[in-house]
């Protein structure tokens, strides 16, 4: 199921659910509790989702995620039978997240995160 670029997956938040996270040792974000799981993108996805989900806010980061170390259930789930999107269904474990970077819109408020720009 997985292919070597969705090894990678993705996760938006802000930095104090995710500082709060590394005090418990599992990340649980704003929808495990009441969708399930939490929601993913690939890196081929992000911009897609913070452009839509995320636009005007501000201090965001993103948590990059090795899928391989996830502890929970990963499962690519889509309403469209075309965009996949990784979702985890259970807390993440906070060992799995091998970087944290700062996300933030350009000067026209828009994001634009480019996965070449990154060695991961």
């Amino acid at each position: 199921m997985l292919n070597k670029h969705d090894e990678i997956i993705l996760h938006i938040t802000q930095p104090q659910p995710w500082e709060q996270a590394k005090l418990q040792g599992t990340y649980r974000g704003d929808t495990l509790d009441s969708e399930g799981f939490i929601h993913c993108s690939t890196p081929l996805q992000i911009n897609q989702v913070a452009n839509t989900f995320f636009l005007g806010y501000k201090e965001l980061i993103l948590l990059c995620i090795d899928a391989e170390r996830v502890q929970a259930e990963i499962r690519y789930e889509g309403l469209d039978g075309q965009n996949y999107f990784p979702h985890i269904y259970g807390p993440l474990n906070i060992d799995a997240v091998f970087q944290v970077l700062d996300f933030q819109s350009g000067e026209d408020g828009k994001f634009n995160f480019l996965a070449a720009n990154y060695d991961f």
